[in-house]
């Protein structure tokens, strides 16, 4: 199965086995609560050769390391200033200071997007030492990324490799664990990137989807690095099919 094969997931989707029909024993799903973050249950759902936790939501679109995420002039942000932080607590920007309580830092004549903000994500690429280089952290706009609670990096680590399938549309992309949402906020968020792959409105302010989201996170798989678009697609789908795939996914989501 190839990811880029839409109408295969679909009908993988519709045909996978109910619990009248289990799957053959090594992609049967052993599941068991991992934690509850607010209404949503994270199940551990590994297979003999892939640790992995699952979850089903909507999804949220975070803009954070997109280089026009934010703009001083609101309305030009990709998303709204309000979701990056306020004076005294910017959360999602680059200050002069590297504290939240220091002053945003807006990119410059050779910046990416000059007059934006300086947009970070938790992962960032530790070769570049400029913590005010817009380029050392996770582009939203081009990088399909998964954002997990708090409670999620008991289980996981920024870099690891992520399935997501659209429930809806069978559309399936890897994605790349590269920030961390609120504690208050609801589980389900990704990137704009991730959206756009699974035919969800990848538009921060007014996009997303309220259900119908299954997210597969394998745990430990990465090395705490960001990853180049090529290679998230060409890991995760090793991993998804090694884990068990379709199938397996529908076991764990019973």
């Amino acid at each position: 199965m190839r990811f880029s094969s839409v109408a295969v997931v679909a009908i993988l989707l519709a045909i996978v086995p109910s619990n009248s029909q289990r799957p053959t024993s090594s992609r049967r799903s052993h599941k068991a609560r991992l934690f509850k973050h607010h209404s949503t249950s994270v199940w551990s759902c590994s297979s003999p050769d892939v640790q992995a936790f699952v979850y089903q939501s909507g999804m949220a679109i975070d803009a954070d390391g997109a280089y026009r995420a934010y703009n001083p002039k609101n309305r030009l942000g990709l998303d709204s200033i309000d979701h990056a932080g306020y004076p005294g607590n910017w959360w999602a920007l680059a200050t002069d200071t590297g504290d939240t309580d220091g002053r945003p830092v807006i990119q410059g004549k050779n910046d990416p997007a000059p007059g934006y903000y300086v947009s970070m994500t938790s992962l960032y690429d530790s070769s570049i030492e400029d913590e005010h280089n817009p380029r050392r952290f996770v582009d939203a706009a081009t990088i399909p990324y998964v954002v997990l609670p708090p409670e999620g990096f008991k289980h996981a680590k920024l870099g690891d490799f992520a399935t997501v399938v659209n429930l809806e549309n069978g559309k399936v992309a890897g994605g790349i664990v590269a920030d961390e949402s609120a504690p208050e906020l609801p589980m389900g968020e990704g990137s704009m990137a991730l959206a756009k792959m699974l035919g969800i409105d990848d538009n921060p302010r007014t996009g997303g989807i309220g259900r119908g989201v299954a997210w597969v996170i394998y745990a430990g798989s990465g090395n705490g690095e960001p990853r180049p678009l090529d290679e998230i697609t060409r890991v995760a789908e090793a991993n998804f099919e090694k884990w068990g795939g379709l199938v397996k996914l529908r076991g764990c989501l019973q």
